[in-house]
């Protein structure tokens, strides 16, 4: 059996491409080396946010923000989605002066970002620090349970047609004359089309093809508390980056952000670093002073991909007809649907929205002839 399209990685990049592949008429399999949606997919804080999104990436994660609010009625079922205001703190003048700047870059991109003191992001979160000086106001933002985003898009994709083989890791690629053979534990799967969307794994998937393009491995670190009574309704980070936080219904807070542990691709996140646990939870309760009565529940680390210009790799690969890889976003997570919907446009022979963005850029020039 040769199918039209393989699908190699099941996280939200591998998943929104098979879904719309599928309903548009291909016959798709797609390969996880795990459950659906459990590896980077699985273990993010979920946020959606245009305030630590790359400009470039600005009219992408709008239009994901609106896929992801509307998400029962496009995936057909609930992935817990809360869209409620955000908010972008500065503390010190070097953090207004980075706020500033770059919330004007965004808003020139399209974001509807605007600048409000201290006192007014208190009256839209009266849970922030009285020592705010600046923030960067949002409407658009929110968070996605990550739990629940795998189960709904494993119940679409079943629904859609498409086999799912989960738990099947890949280990190789070859051309054939009609398409593509992927070597798996349960034997070769043959498509005349493929994708590939390992995100971290996208490095060692285009080695397969002789493809060589680095791709970074950030060990981001994450703490949720046990359940507490309200303290906090929208979507909260800092300037430098150095803070995710948000409130889901249920009590507990996730606090996320730029805190690194120790880990690569092939062993994953293996080792949190308790100074950066304490610091993260610090600058947390520093910018919501109620947290300081919480407690910490667990942490862990969740992987996340960058290439060299932290902008996506998605598109078709150079030089292979019929291969695409798809993933690498920064903020993966807020963006990943739209972008990933886009390629499927492609591979329907539709004319994607937004251009995609192709992985030329990061490549070597041929050597002259």
């Amino acid at each position: 059996m040769i199918h039209d399209l393989a699908v190699i990685g099941g996280g939200i990049h591998g998943a929104t491409v098979a879904l719309f592949a599928a309903r548009g008429g291909m016959k798709v399999t797609l390969i996880e080396r795990g459950p659906l949606c459990r590896e980077a997919s699985g273990v993010n804080a979920g946020t959606l946010t245009m305030q630590m999104t790359r400009v470039a990436l600005i009219p992408y994660a709008l239009r994901a923000h609106a896929m992801w609010a509307s998400a029962r009625e496009w995936l057909g079922h609930d992935v817990g989605v809360t869209v409620c205001d955000g908010l972008s703190l500065a503390f010190t003048e070097q953090e207004e002066a980075l706020l500033s700047f770059r919330a004007g870059k965004r808003r020139e991109a399209g974001a509807p970002i605007e600048l409000i003191s201290g006192a007014q992001a208190r009256q839209v979160e009266p849970g922030v620090s009285e020592k705010v000086r600046l923030a960067g106001y949002c409407k658009v933002d929110g968070f996605a349970n990550a739990y629940l985003t795998g189960l709904a898009y494993r119940r679409a994709l079943i629904e859609a047609g498409v086999s799912l083989r989960e738990n099947t890791p890949a280990s190789g690629v070859t051309r054939e004359d009609n398409g593509f053979a992927i070597t798996t534990p349960g034997g070769t799967v043959r498509a005349r089309r493929i994708v590939l969307a390992g995100g971290v794994w996208i490095e060692p998937m285009l080695a397969w093809l002789g493809i060589h393009l680095p791709i970074k491995t950030l060990i981001n670190q994450l703490v949720v508390t046990e359940r507490v009574q309200p303290v906090m309704r929208t979507v909260v980070g800092i300037a430098n980056g150095l803070l995710s936080l948000k409130q889901y219904p249920h009590g507990t807070v996730v606090i996320g952000g730029g805190w690194q542990g120790l880990g690569d691709r092939e062993r994953g996140g293996v080792e949190l670093l308790p100074d950066r646990i304490i610091g993260n939870v610090r600058l947390a309760c520093h910018a919501i002073p109620a947290l300081t009565a919480a407690r910490v529940a667990r942490a862990w680390a969740g992987l996340e991909a960058e290439t060299a210009d932290a902008l996506p790799a998605a598109g078709p690969i150079p030089g292979i007809p019929d291969a695409y890889v798809c993933g690498s976003v920064h903020s993966g997570y807020t963006s990943g649907p739209y972008i990933a919907r886009l390629l499927a446009d492609r591979l329907l022979e539709r004319a994607p929205e937004l251009p995609l963005f192709p992985i030329d850029r990061l490549l070597p020039p041929s050597p002259a002839l």
